[in-house]
C-alpha cells in the first residue's frame, strides 16, 4: 500500500482545501490509532484490577502508545486483510512485555466504535466553539444595525420595511437553537461499551469467571477511564441511529447558514444592491469579465451545505438497514461520511465567520430601495391614521390604491416614486391630515414596528449563551 500522497494522484479537497488542520488531525489515521491504543490501555488497566494483566505489561503498552507505524500495519493488513488485527499485531510487535494481552476478551467493534465516538466528541467540540465565534460576530453586527431600516422582501418582491439587525437576528435566533442542539448531542453521545461480538458480553463474562467483578463492572471501569458513557444495550455495534442524529444536527446548522448565504447572494445582486461580500483588493471575480464581483464565499457555503445535507441520508440508511446484530455495509461509507460531515460543516462556519465580519451594508442602495418601494408600504400607516381621524376606511383604501397603481409603472421604469407628492396633495386626504402629517406618515424609515427591540432581545440571548 502506497502511503505517500501528492497532487499527482487524487486526494480529497478535505485533505488540503476545506476545513482546519485541527479537524483533519482528529480524523487522521495517526490520531485514530493513538485513540485505539488509549482504549486498549484502558481495558488492560481494568483487567489489572483482577490480576489478568500485570503493571509491567501496562507500562510496556504506555511506553509505546505513540509509536504509530502505519507502514508496518499496512504490510500486515495486505497479508491478513483485517485492518484492526493489523494494528494489534503492529502494537504487539512493539511491546515485548505487554503485547500478548492487547485486546484481551474484546471484539473489533468494542474498540472501533468507542474510538469513533471519542473522535466525534472531539470534532463536535470544535464545531461548537466555532459556532460560538460566529454567533459573537452576529451579535456585533446586530448591535450596529438593529435600528437601521431597509426594505423587507416577501416572494422576492418588496414588502414592508424592516431593519438590518432584525434580519440578522433571524439567522442568529436559528443559530442559537442550533447551538443548543449541538450541545445536547455532544452531551448525549454514547459509546458501545465493552459487550463483545453480539452485545451480550459473553466473552468478558467467561474471561472474568472466578474474579470479583462482572462484565458490566469491567465495562464501567474502562468507560470511566475514557470519560465515555456506554449504551446499556448494543449489538456488535452501537445503534447507528446515533450517527443519524449527529448528522442531522450538523445538517441543521448548515441549513441556517445556507439560508443566510443565499439571502446575501440575492441582496448582493445589482437590482437590489444592498449587501455585498468582502472583496479583496487583488481578488479576481471572473477570468472572462474583469468587472465581476461574484459572491463566491456564499456560493461555496451553499454548495457545501448541500453536500452535508446529502450525507444524512446515508446515515439514515446505515441506521435502518443494519440487519440484526450487525452487517458490514455501513463500514466503508462511515470512513468517508463522518470525517467529511465535520470538515464540510467546519468550512461552512469558517467561511460564515469571514462573511459576517466583513459583509458590507451599502447605505446608498438601502436608502434607494426604501425611497423607491417603502412608500407603498408606508401608505398602510397612512390608511390607519386616516381611519383614526374618522375617514371611511374603504374609501381611503381606494384613494391610496389609485395613487399606487399610477406610481408603480413609473417605479418599474426606474423613475422616482411620486406617491409622497401625490398623496400629500390629494384633497380627499388633506381633509383629515395636514401635508406635514402625511409626509411624516409616509416616511418608510419610521415604519419598522418593534424590530429594533426584538433584535436587541436576540443580541442579549447571544451574549448570555456564549
Amino acid at each position: 500500500m502506497d502511503n505517500s500522497f501528492t497532487h499527482e494522484t487524487y486526494i480529497s479537497p478535505f485533505t488540503w482545501r476545506y476545513g482546519s488542520d485541527e479537524m483533519r488531525n482528529i480524523w487522521s489515521e495517526v490520531h485514530k490509532r493513538k485513540t485505539l491504543r488509549k482504549i486498549w490501555i484502558a481495558l488492560a488497566k481494568a483487567q489489572k484490577t483482577v490480576n489478568l494483566v500485570t503493571a509491567e505489561q501496562i507500562a510496556d503498552l504506555e511506553r509505546n502508545k505513540d509509536a504509530i507505524d502505519i507502514t508496518r500495519a499496512s504490510e500486515i493488513e495486505a497479508e491478513i486483510q483485517h485492518d484492526l488485527m493489523a494494528e494489534i499485531r503492529t502494537y504487539a510487535e512493539q511491546c515485548p512485555v505487554g503485547g500478548s494481552i492487547i485486546h484481551l476478551g474484546a471484539t473489533s467493534m468494542d474498540v472501533l466504535d468507542n474510538m469513533d465516538v471519542l473522535r466525534q466528541k472531539e470534532a463536535l467540540g470544535l464545531i461548537i466553539t466555532l459556532l460560538k465565534r460566529v454567533l459573537s460576530l452576529f451579535a456585533i453586527r446586530i448591535k450596529q444595525t438593529w435600528s437601521t431600516p431597509c426594505m423587507a422582501f416577501t416572494h422576492i418582491q418588496p414588502a414592508e420595511p424592516t431593519t438590518i439587525g432584525y434580519r440578522l437576528a433571524q439567522t442568529a435566533q436559528d443559530l442559537l437553537d442550533d447551538l443548543t442542539d449541538l450541545q445536547r448531542v455532544h452531551n448525549s453521545l454514547k459509546g458501545k461499551g465493552l459487550k463483545g461480538a453480539v452485545g451480550t458480553s459473553a466473552s468478558y463474562q467467561a474471561l472474568l469467571e472466578g474474579t470479583e467483578i462482572t462484565a458490566m463492572q469491567l465495562e464501567q471501569l474502562v468507560m470511566e477511564e475514557l470519560n465515555l458513557t456506554p449504551f446499556i444495550v448494543a449489538t456488535q455495534v452501537y445503534p447507528r441511529k446515533q450517527d443519524w442524529r449527529l448528522g442531522s444536527v450538523l445538517s441543521g446548522t448548515c441549513a441556517t447558514i445556507a439560508k443566510f448565504a443565499l439571502d446575501l447572494r440575492i441582496l448582493q445582486s445589482p437590482p437590489i444592491g444592498e449587501w455585498s461580500e468582502p472583496f479583496g483588493k487583488k481578488q479576481v471575480g471572473s477570468s472572462a469579465m474583469p468587472f465581476k464581483r461574484n459572491p463566491i464565499h456564499s456560493e461555496k457555503i451553499d454548495s457545501l451545505c448541500r453536500f452535508v445535507a446529502a450525507q444524512v441520508d446515508v446515515l439514515w440508511h446505515n441506521g435502518a438497514n443494519n440487519i440484526l446484530e450487525r452487517t458490514l455495509d455501513d463500514s466503508a461509507n462511515r470512513r468517508v461520511v463522518l470525517p467529511e460531515l465535520f470538515l464540510a460543516t467546519e468550512e461552512v462556519l469558517i467561511t460564515a465567520e469571514r462573511l459576517i465580519s466583513g459583509v458590507v451594508f451599502h447605505e446608498e442602495g438601502i436608502n434607494h430601495n426604501l425611497l423607491r418601494y417603502g412608500l407603498f408600504a408606508a401608505s398602510e400607516r397612512l390608511l390607519m391614521e386616516l381611519g383614526r381621524k374618522g375617514a371611511n376606511r374603504q374609501e381611503m383604501h381606494e384613494v391610496i390604491r389609485e395613487h399606487s397603481l399610477k406610481a408603480w409603472p413609473l417605479v418599474q421604469r426606474g423613475e422616482d416614486n411620486p406617491m409622497q407628492e401625490s398623496l400629500s396633495n390629494d384633497p380627499r386626504i388633506r381633509e383629515f391630515l395636514s401635508e406635514n402629517e402625511i409626509l411624516s406618515l409616509l416616511d418608510a424609515s419610521e415604519y419598522i414596528g418593534d424590530a429594533p427591540l426584538r433584535a436587541q432581545m436576540i443580541y442579549d440571548q447571544i451574549i448570555q449563551s456564549i
